[in-house]
This record gives C-alpha cells, structure tokens and sequence, in this order.
C-alpha cells in the first residue's frame, strides 16, 4: 500500500467519524433531545462506517492515541506515526469546517469537548477511558480468536466509552476529535486535557498489554527497540480503528 493511500485513508476515516459525530450532537440539541443519548451511537455508527469504507487500506485508526498505542507495540513505524497524525488532525478540522458551512460557529463551539466537571475527573475519564479502547484495539485487531469480531468490538466499545466519559468531560479520546472543533469553534476551555490524557492512556493501554496480554515484565527492549527503529510492523494495515 502506498503511503499516501494510507494517509489519504486516515484523512477520510477521521472526516466521517468526527462529521458525522458533531452533526448528531447539533442535531440533538436542535430536537431538544439530550447528547448523552445521541452522540455515545453517533460516534460508534460513524467509526462503524469509516473502519468499513477505510480500514483496509490504512488500518482504521482515525486517532492520534490509537495510532500511538499501535507504534508503541511496534506495529506502525515512525514515519507512519507522524503521517498519520497529520491526516487525522486534518480530517477533524475539515469536519468542523463543514458543520460550519452548515451551522454556524456557535453551533461548532457546542460540539467541542469541555470538562462538565472538574478538570481532574475530566482528565481522570479520559486517561482511563482512552486506555480501555486503546487496550480492547491492541489484542482484538491481532487476536486470531476475535480478530473477526474486531470491525464491531471497537464501534460498540467506543459507545460504551462515550456513554460513560460524556458526564466528565465530553467524551474526546481522541485529540483529532476534539481539535478541530476547538480550532474552528474558538472554543478552547479545558484544551490541555485532551492533548495530554489521551496519549498518556495510550501508553498506559501498551504498558498493560505488554504484560498481561504478552506476558512481557520487562519493557526496554520495546523501548530499545522504537529507538532504534527496529521491530515488528507487519501489522500495520490490518484493521485496528
């Protein structure tokens, strides 16, 4: 597969989730209907949709912290990490700028993830939660036992993550989510939360992974091995999410 393929899939996959995420949480609040029960499927479907159409050929990521999680097990390389990266937070602005055509920016500024709470319970449910998805990505996408069932255990384990992290902090788990409403929205109150307690979920996903799923008590030669560039990354274009 060709890395702009991969990339371009990345942009696309990120657009449908994020599109079709914020346009349900508009469309709820217009019905007068609450986003807690709207936006835990909106998502799901959307990412649903997107692994179908896309994840063949990139994977499926559609996520700063999945594709992380993934490079950390040494099954995406460096220049795939920051490619990706770049296609993601791309694809979520370009959503926000279509809701944007189609609304308008107060309505885009209401679908940015902002603590509901207090910043660290916000942080606390996204760290936790994003390690939990992150965790179900990393053993059902190589699984030979469940890796069929991958395609619909993500979708359905992303609406339960939302359904339990909308109360705390908007439910983001996902930086290229929740940047590209706050870019376009002008809405940045509690922005740090989602740059930094995602990844750091991320990383606490592989760390788990690594030795309970693995069995491996000792990590530095994971470690020593993305320094070097070296490892396992034949993996890559299976569909994770």
């Amino acid at each position: 597969m060709k890395p702009w393929q991969k990339y371009l899939a990345e942009f696309f996959g990120t657009f449908v989730l994020v599109v079709a995420g914020i346009f349900a949480v508009v469309g709820a609040g217009r019905a007068d209907v609450s986003a807690l029960l709207i936006a835990p499927f909106a998502f799901g479907l959307a990412l649903l949709a997107g692994l179908y159409a896309f994840a063949e050929v990139s994977g499926g990521h559609y996520n700063p912290a999945v594709s992380l999680g993934l490079f950390l097990d040494r099954r995406l390389s460096l220049r795939d990490l920051l490619g990706y990266w770049v296609s993601q937070f791309l694809g979520g602005i370009a959503a926000a700028v279509v809701l944007l055509i189609a609304t308008s920016q107060d309505d885009v500024a209401s679908t940015a993830t902002v603590p509901f709470s207090s910043d660290g319970a916000a942080f606390v449910a996204e760290l936790l939660f994003t390690a939990i998805f992150v965790s179900v990505i990393l053993q059902s996408s190589k699984s030979s036992r469940f890796g069929g069932s991958a395609l619909i255990a993500i979708p359905l384990t992303l609406i339960a993550v939302h359904f339990a992290a909308v109360p705390f902090s908007g439910s983001s788990v996902n930086p290229a989510r929740t940047f590209g409403p706050a870019l376009i929205g002008d809405e940045w109150t509690g922005i740090w939360i989602y740059f930094v307690a995602p990844p750091l979920g991320a990383v606490l996903a592989w760390l788990v992974h690594t030795v309970v799923v693995r069995g491996d008590m000792d990590v530095r030669d994971d470690v020593k091995a993305l320094r070097s560039g070296t490892g396992r990354t034949d993996d890559t274009d299976r569909p994770t999410n």
